[in-house]
C-alpha cells in the first residue's frame, strides 16, 4: 500500500471513529430520536429494509426493532469499522434481524424487487455516485418501493429532479425527509 492510500485509509478511520462517539452519545437519541424519524420514513412492522451508509449504526437497532423479527434490516457500508461496529451490536442485542453487508450500495448483491423501503439518512456524498445507487435500489426495490432521503444541504428541487431521473416519483416530505415511490407505470 504506497503513502498516499495509507493516509487517507488512517484518515477514514479517523473521520468514522469521531462519527462512533457522536453516534454513541447516550444524549443524541434524546436529541434526535432514531425511532420518529424512521417512522416519518415509513419503516413498518414486517419490512425488508436497507439501510444506505449505515456507519456505526445509530439507525441499525432501532430500525430492526421497528420491522421486528418478521423484518429484516440490511445494513450496508463501504467502511470495515462500520460493519465490524453492526456486527459488535448485533453480538450485544441478540437481534437476528440485521444483515450488515461490506459493500458499496450501487452494488448490493440483493435480489431483484426483495426490498420495500431504503433510507439515507446524513449522507454528505453517496460513495459510488447517487446515480449508481439510485439505480441500484430502484432493481431490488418492490414494485412499491419507497425511498427515503434525508436531505442535509443544497437545493431541494435539484434533489427532487435527480432522484425522479432515475425512476422514483417524489410524494412528498415528512420533516427533513423526502419520500420517494418507485414509478414502477413507467417501466
Amino acid at each position: 500500500m504506497n503513502n498516499k492510500i495509507k493516509k487517507r485509509h488512517h484518515q477514514s478511520n479517523i473521520a468514522f471513529k469521531i462519527i462512533t462517539i457522536i453516534h454513541d452519545n447516550p444524549l443524541l437519541p434524546i436529541i434526535r430520536n432514531p425511532y420518529k424519524i424512521l417512522r416519518r420514513a415509513g419503516l413498518k412492522s414486517g419490512q425488508k429494509v436497507l439501510e444506505v451508509g449505515c456507519g456505526p449504526g445509530f439507525f441499525t437497532i432501532p430500525a430492526a426493532n421497528i420491522v421486528g423479527e418478521e423484518g429484516i434490516v440490511y445494513a450496508i457500508d463501504t467502511h470495515p469499522l462500520a460493519i465490524k461496529r453492526i456486527n459488535n451490536k448485533i453480538r450485544k442485542t441478540g437481534l437476528k434481524n440485521i444483515k450488515p453487508i461490506l459493500e458499496n450500495a450501487s452494488k448490493t448483491g440483493l435480489s431483484d424487487q426483495s426490498i420495500d423501503l431504503a433510507f439515507l439518512f446524513g449522507l454528505p456524498y453517496v460513495q459510488g455516485g447517487l446515480d449508481n445507487v439510485l439505480t441500484e435500489l430502484y432493481r431490488i426495490f418492490k414494485p412499491d418501493g419507497m425511498l427515503a432521503f434525508q436531505k442535509s444541504r443544497g437545493s431541494k428541487k435539484k434533489l427532487i429532479t435527480e432522484v425522479e431521473k432515475k425512476g422514483f416519483k417524489y410524494s412528498g416530505k415528512c420533516g427533513r425527509i423526502f419520500l420517494f415511490k418507485k414509478d414502477y407505470e413507467n417501466e
